[in-house]
């Protein structure tokens, strides 16, 4: 682990925070008129998924965390954990809903993500800007109910549910963004 000062935090950086392992959300370089120079930031706990607000003082040290990223296939969801698996040794890990907050409904079994790892544990997974789903229930669109912007409830295999445009259909393949949850394009 190595120490690190205010002016080197980056979006996505993993610090020890409390001593737990949390990474920078957002941040922003502070320099009032009067007083002091401050770094106000968003850090979100890797082991509990909770983003709290927290201000350091400019030139403050911190020590970094080292983050492994590891290639791994979902495999399935037991009780409140989701189980990835090593494509490479086959090993095991576990990772909580908390952790994955939203991004759980866009999980895919059998996908390889990519899973942070600190001291063999996953503390969360890097998500695809957005993810290709099926749609396994549509409802025909109303014939004439061609308003400007006018969409329908679909079903994706997932078990999520969405607004789609009209034109579409059960089996179609549908790119939808992770962090919005909204329909992007056909694919």
């Amino acid at each position: 682990m190595s120490t690190i000062t205010t002016a080197q935090f980056r979006k996505g950086m993993f610090v020890e925070f409390k001593d737990e392992p949390h990474q920078i959300v957002e941040f922003q370089h502070v320099n009032p008129g009067k007083g002091s120079a401050f770094v106000r930031t968003r850090l979100k706990a890797l082991k509990t998924g909770k983003v709290q607000d927290f201000t350091f003082k400019s030139g403050e040290s911190m020590t970094e965390v080292p983050i492994n990223t590891r290639e791994m296939q979902y495999l399935y969801k037991e009780g409140d954990k989701y189980v990835f698996m090593d494509n490479v040794n086959y090993e095991q890990i576990q990772i909580a809903e908390s952790v994955l907050s939203d991004y759980v409904q866009f999980l895919k079994q059998n996908e390889t993500y990519q899973v942070l790892v600190n001291d063999d544990q996953g503390v969360g997974v890097r998500f695809p800007k957005k993810v290709r789903l099926l749609v396994t229930q549509a409802e025909e669109g109303a014939r004439g109910n061609t308003v400007a912007g006018a969409g329908k409830v679909v079903t994706l295999e997932t078990g999520v549910t969405i607004t789609v445009p009209l034109f579409i259909k059960q089996g179609d393949t549908i790119a939808i963004d992770t962090e919005t949850g909204q329909y992007l394009e056909r694919a």
